[in-house]
């Protein structure tokens, strides 16, 4: 999945640089638009299973500044029957700006509130196939 983007000042620091932070944003913002194009939303109203965050890593390369255009690219990286790992990669005029790798577990929310592991539903997994690298 391609997503173009353009810095906004609010995800800037006092020397119009990108907050660190905001690289992670970024790469949830491709993650989500991927499941879009899949025909899925990772936070469907009363689904009975969520997809909480176990990991999460960024490598910076090169600064984003104010007003700077660039793409996020985010791939499946792994499946398995309960997690799904991801890719990304930052780029502006063709130059790498950042790269990064987290990781989902699928869960179903117990009568207490806690967080139990789960499989992920078949039609997901089918759904997502064509987003894996």
């Amino acid at each position: 999945m391609r997503l173009s983007r353009r810095v906004q000042f609010s995800e800037t620091d006092v020397a119009g640089i990108v907050h660190f932070s905001n690289f992670f944003r970024y790469f949830e913002d491709a993650e989500h638009a991927l499941w879009r194009d899949a025909g899925l939303s990772i936070h469907s109203e009363h689904a009975p299973i969520g997809w909480p965050r176990v990991a999460a890593a960024c490598q910076y390369h090169r600064p984003l500044r104010f007003e700077q255009e660039f793409e996020i690219v985010v791939q499946i990286s792994e499946m398995t029957s309960r997690t799904i790992a991801y890719a990304g990669e930052i780029t502006s005029n063709g130059e790498r700006i950042a790269t990064g790798s987290w990781k989902i577990a699928c869960v179903s929310t117990l009568a207490d509130g806690r967080m139990k592991s789960a499989e992920i539903p078949a039609d997901v997994t089918d759904r997502l196939k064509p987003y894996r690298t």
